[in-house]
């Protein structure tokens, strides 16, 4: 089976995991709405590799050993639009082991890092006025999960 499927996206995310790409395929192509299964390669009853698509973006895991873990470096970016959107993938990814981190940073059981933010927090750190922006940004640093109304409040001065 061709491990690109018929997708013509140029650059494929590909994920390296320990032995668990099948696991998480499974996991996010479950949380995020447009996405797919698109194949799995197997070596006896191990998977390979799988190829998926989150939200219409392809990846591809293999499960390639423990030599080389991932870290902050990379992670994938949510952009959420609203705050049961960031409570949703906070919650969901958080599960199960894993792991918060501050400004809307987390990892997930697989140690993949990801980044939960709400359009509004982009709004708010470009705000033309430099005061609001500034307290918006003050206020993000203290969090982990971002919050909406929260970072309002603070872009406000209250």
């Amino acid at each position: 089976m061709n491990t690109l499927g018929n997708n013509t996206q140029k650059i494929v995310t590909f994920l390296w995991f320990n032995d668990q790409a099948e696991e998480a395929m499974n996991l996010y192509t479950n949380l995020f709405n447009d996405s797919k299964i698109l194949s799995v390669n197997r070596m006896g009853e191990k998977v390979l590799t799988a190829t998926f698509e989150l939200a219409g973006q392809q990846f591809i895991a293999l499960n390639g050993g423990p030599q080389f873990p991932f870290t902050e470096a990379v992670s994938l970016f949510i952009k959420c639009d609203s705050q049961e959107e960031v409570d949703f993938f906070w919650n969901k990814l958080t599960a199960d082991g894993g792991q918060e981190g501050r400004c809307g940073w987390l990892k997930d059981k697989f140690g993949l890092s990801w980044q939960v933010v709400p359009t509004r927090m982009g709004e708010l750190l470009g705000d033309p006025d430099p005061a609001r922006a500034g307290r918006a940004m003050q206020a993000m640093m203290q969090m982990n999960k971002l919050d909406i109304a929260a970072l309002e409040k603070a872009a406000n001065g209250a």
